[in-house]
């Protein structure tokens, strides 16, 4: 089908009674150049055949005009599954600034599937009117709403939103904590340091774990974030202690060799594994014999970081323990 007439054509041929010929039409369209042509696949949005519906919405996505939003939000909340994901994934591709006006009209949607399609959406087209509506709905009562407010908002990296994510760090639902961690990292949200001690603690430990990475990567505050993650050494869940060890490695935290040097002695080679390789970056030259007794350990990656650990503190021994002495004092 394409012939220079095609939206007439096809709006005939959609108001065929059999749905299989409308179906058979859909899957025809090869050219999308005509314009008019997205009124009737509009109208095919409404079409009592779910099949139909989806096809339709699959051309929207390709076309990506603002023209088609309201009909995709509608398409939301439609009764089949497949439908719904289609409007979604069509919802994605559209741009431009009529259609940050739609989908910011639909955020007070009861539905909240149509709510988290629609803050997906206003995420991809960046457009700077969606920030407030997107802070708004970090109160939004469902979770996985909330969610992706975060997500998006981190997407946008928009420094004044750190305010309004960081009571997203005690948000009710995990998961919405988890994500708010990387949300006000990406904005370099100040006084983070301090947040991420206290999330060590988290009831959650995938929450404890975020904290723990984050941590080891912050560029302040390592004086304060140290001491907690030496704590976290003795976590409960064997992910956070791995993490724990890993981010005082990366914050060549000189005073905790004795406690991953304890490590070493871990039954988990992910754990030993972890201590020794922040041992290298420590170059903590007193953990030299004990990682030494690890060459012969079962596991071959746990091998291969000690040797890298010790090729490390060879090398910091060379240059002297200056770096070491300043470290300390954490």
């Amino acid at each position: 089908m394409t012939q220079p007439s095609l939206a007439r054509d096809l709006e005939g041929i959609l108001g065929d009674p059999d749905p299989g010929a409308r179906q058979l039409a859909l899957t025809q369209i090869e050219d999308l150049s005509d314009p008019e042509i997205i009124h009737p696949l509009i109208a095919a949005v409404r079409d009592e055949d779910p099949t139909v519906r989806a096809l339709a919405l699959g051309h929207l996505e390709d076309l990506g005009d603002a023209r088609s939003v309201p009909a995709v939000v509608g398409a939301l909340d439609d009764e089949d599954a497949r439908v719904r994901e289609a409007a979604a994934t069509a919802l994605r591709e559209i741009r431009g600034a009529d259609a940050a006006t739609h989908l910011i009209e639909a955020l007070g949607h009861t539905s909240p599937f149509v709510r988290t399609s629609v803050i997906v959406a206003l995420r991809e087209i960046r457009d700077p009117r969606a920030l407030a509506p997107l802070e708004g709905a970090l109160g939004d009562p469902d979770p996985e709403v909330r969610r992706e407010a975060v997500l998006s908002l981190a997407y946008l990296r928009r420094p004044e939103s750190a305010p309004a994510l960081r009571p997203s760090l005690r948000d009710p639902d995990a998961r919405v904590r988890q994500v708010a961690i990387g949300a006000l990292e990406s904005l370099d949200a100040p006084g983070l340091v301090q947040d991420l001690v206290g999330l060590l603690s988290d009831p959650d430990w995938r929450v404890r774990v975020e904290a723990a990475i984050v941590l080891g990567r912050s560029a302040h505050g390592h004086g304060l974030a140290a001491p907690h993650l030496r704590s976290a050494l003795d976590d409960g869940a064997w992910q956070v202690r791995k993490e724990a060890a890993l981010a005082l490695g990366r914050l060549r935290a000189a005073s905790a060799t004795e406690d991953l040097v304890g490590l070493l002695g871990s039954d988990l080679a992910d754990l030993r594994k972890a201590a020794a390789q922040a041992l290298g970056e420590i170059e903590a030259a007193a953990a030299e014999a004990p990682l030494r007794r690890l060459l012969g350990d079962a596991d071959v990656e746990v091998r291969k970081a000690v040797g890298r650990a010790l090729e490390a503190i060879r090398a910091g021994t060379g240059r002297g323990n200056e770096r070491h002495e300043t470290f300390a004092r954490d």
